[in-house]
């Protein structure tokens, strides 16, 4: 991770096609394709490689979590269980449709804790989404017998976690919907790109619908399309697909080379008794983007933090002072500042974030560095910051 540090000829040459043809936009212009049609190729793959029955192409992982929760009927006043430690997209993309974000804690998955799940639903909750954060998932048989017992939607954001499984089924596929993220840092990318998977075809129907302002896609003339009911505009463009197109053929590739520099790491801080790891569920592969470990306390973390970038080890992060992806610095949502007014809903309805404990939250997060995976790293750059690593933390404890 990230995949374009292994940018070449395939992706070239897949691109090349889309610029020969001119058209860059995923509908349309049928008579000057020449046969291509990047987006729609990208689509059947994702839903092959994902096991699942459609896949919907977006602009962005935030475009397609609000297309997913747009999709299954999500609205104005319902509310959506997600985790305190995930990127600002979750609650972003929850808001742009006029619900309301309700943050719950983590656990030692670094990902949503069931129970505190189960404390969370009121009669308005309809969706649990699950952030797979950092490549590894949450514990989703406890989530999935949650939103069963409950009828809620299982909403899997898989954005940072292509490849990984649970219980043999790829991430994302595991619930009733599931999101990607194909940024530029991601571990197959299409420079900005995302996705919704489902076996549901209303679900699927609707995002095809909604991301394309509501274009019902009848027919070969775009002018003449009916439009069923509101959309917006979240569409993909050909060139992003053609290089997403490219990557997704790679993820195999992708994938062996994160394991293999994971696995050098992780051997290597096993052998400091201080160090321990988050919990993989039983059942569950993790897609190895990143290494998560916990220190004995925040302070400790915190040092070991300095100590590994002073020296010289780099892609390392402290999220619990993070201003992107924990909510302790999320000040935009607990102080809701918005350009226009927000629905009367979430004013109504959020809770007071600068007032809720989530001091089990604090005690994982506050614990955990987690160290980026590359895939342009040598063997000898892999073992050369294992050692790094091992004397920084040991001199650092």
């Amino acid at each position: 991770m990230p995949g374009f540090e292994l940018f070449g000829d395939k992706e070239r040459a897949e691109v090349n096609k889309v610029l020969d043809t001119g058209v860059l936009m995923r509908y349309g212009f049928d008579g000057m394709r020449n046969g291509q049609w990047k987006a729609i190729e990208l689509e059947k793959a994702l839903a092959k490689r994902m096991q699942v029955n459609h896949a919907q192409l977006l602009s962005s992982g935030t475009a397609a979590l609000t297309v997913a929760l747009a999709s299954a009927g999500i609205g104005a006043g319902d509310e959506v269980i997600m985790p305190t430690f995930t990127f600002v997209a979750s609650f972003e993309s929850i808001m742009a449709i006029g619900a309301v974000p309700i943050l719950v804690d983590v656990d030692d998955t670094l990902t949503l804790n069931p129970e505190a799940v189960e404390n969370a639903i009121t009669e308005r909750t309809k969706v649990v989404m699950p952030v797979h954060m950092c490549g590894s998932m949450a514990d989703l048989k406890a989530l999935k017998a949650i939103c069963d017992k409950h009828d809620l939607i299982l909403l899997e954001d898989a954005c940072q976690a292509i490849g990984g499984t649970f219980e043999g089924k790829p991430l994302g596929s595991y619930g009733d919907i599931g999101c990607f993220s194909f940024d530029y840092v991601k571990t197959i990318t299409c420079g900005e790109g995302g996705a919704v998977i489902t076996n549901n075809e209303k679900y699927k129907l609707n995002a095809d619908h909604y991301s394309d302002h509501g274009h019902d896609h009848i027919g070969k003339d775009r002018g003449a399309e009916a439009h069923p009911f509101l959309g917006y505009n979240y569409r993909i463009s050909e060139l992003n697909a053609a290089v997403g197109l490219a990557q997704i053929d790679r993820l195999d590739e992708f994938l062996s080379i994160q394991k293999k520099n994971y696995t050098i790491l992780r051997d290597a801080l096993e052998t400091i008794p201080e160090v321990t790891f988050r919990r993989v569920p039983d059942g569950g592969e993790e897609s190895y983007a990143f290494l998560s470990f916990f220190l004995e306390d925040e302070q400790m973390a915190q040092k070991v933090h300095e100590g590994l970038g002073s020296g010289g080890v780099d892609a390392c992060f402290y999220w619990y002072n993070n201003n992107w992806h924990y909510y302790r610095k999320w000040e935009h949502l607990t102080n809701l500042k918005s350009l226009g007014k927000l629905p009367q809903a979430i004013y109504n309805q959020l809770p007071d974030y600068s007032k809720v404990d989530f001091t089990k939250s604090d005690h994982w997060v506050g614990r955990t560095i987690s160290c980026l995976i590359k895939l342009g790293w040598s063997e000898s750059e892999v073992k050369e910051r294992a050692a790094k690593m091992v004397k920084v933390i040991k001199e650092t404890i």
